[in-house]
């Protein structure tokens, strides 16, 4: 008799409701699940590619839940396939994500998070779900390798200090990396001896935007010279301010002199004194 999605399923204790192997999952209410939670039914391979499985409707989907009976454990044939969630990130709206997705999709990732937000901002909603997702993965089986992958480490962080804090929970949560890309494309095990290529990636980092500020720094220093000092231009140049003065020596008012050159009187009387 050929074994059902569920049946495969339930062979697993949930690592998100603890329903114990044999039950179908359950809700914060205490109601069972319409769909298995996504951290026990990856632990099957051949549903690992799912987005959901259902509950079946013998497992009364919506009722108060309870424990049924026993279940042949889990064969060992399952256990040791390495799980991969991948993670794309691109700054604006206009970038695009796609291209990041096809090489996450080539990577065999089970689940893929995505999101269009700045470095600027610090909270990472999508990056949140997929290491809480990881996370379910290990509980659920801590002997199976689960990898972050991501195309290239500058959509993980923005700076040293971003990346060794990611680096950290990695190497709490058991949590591998994979860079698919760049000089250091590979996985890496916080744990092992990726741990030091972490360290050498966070100096990387700083040294890398700390080049940047001081480039930035040497440009407005060189255009400064130059007489050159950035900001926006001034709305009264040398012609306006020359005929400002010349009015005002005649005695016109700063007032009329402000609306005949479509300036604020505050402006004019700045450039006047000078």
């Amino acid at each position: 008799m050929k074994t059902t999605p569920a049946e495969k399923v339930e062979r697993h204790d949930c690592p998100k409701c603890q329903a114990p192997a044999g039950s179908p999952c359950r809700t914060g209410t205490g109601r069972v699940t319409s769909s298995y939670h996504t951290g026990r039914f990856a632990l099957v391979p051949s549903l690992k590619g799912e987005l959901t499985v259902k509950t079946p409707a013998d497992r009364n989907p919506g009722k108060s839940w309870k424990a049924t009976g026993a279940v042949l454990p889990a064969s060992e044939a399952m256990q040791g396939v390495a799980i991969r969630l991948g993670y794309a990130r691109c700054s604006t709206v206009g970038q695009e994500l796609q291209s990041q997705l096809d090489l996450l999709a080539r990577a065999d990732c089970t689940r893929v998070f995505s999101e269009k937000i700045s470095t600027r901002v610090k909270d990472r909603p999508e990056l949140d779900k997929a290491l809480t997702l990881a996370r379910e993965f290990k509980t659920a089986a801590p002997n199976q390798p689960v990898i972050l992958t991501v195309v290239e480490m500058k959509r993980l962080a923005r700076n040293a200090a971003e990346l060794m804090t990611l680096s950290s929970t990695l190497q709490a949560d058991g949590i591998q990396l994979e860079l698919l890309t760049g000089p250091l494309q590979g996985v890496y095990d916080p744990n092992g001896a990726g741990a030091i290529v972490f360290a050498v990636l966070a100096v990387a980092a700083e040294v890398e935007r700390e080049g940047i500020r001081e480039k930035t720094l040497e440009g407005l220093e060189t255009a400064a010279a130059k007489g050159n000092f950035g900001g926006r231009p001034s709305v009264v140049d040398e012609d306006k301010l020359a005929v400002a003065r010349a009015r005002r020596a005649k005695g016109e008012s700063v007032t009329a002199i402000a609306q005949a050159l479509h300036v604020s009187r505050a402006t004019l009387y700045r450039h006047l004194d000078g």
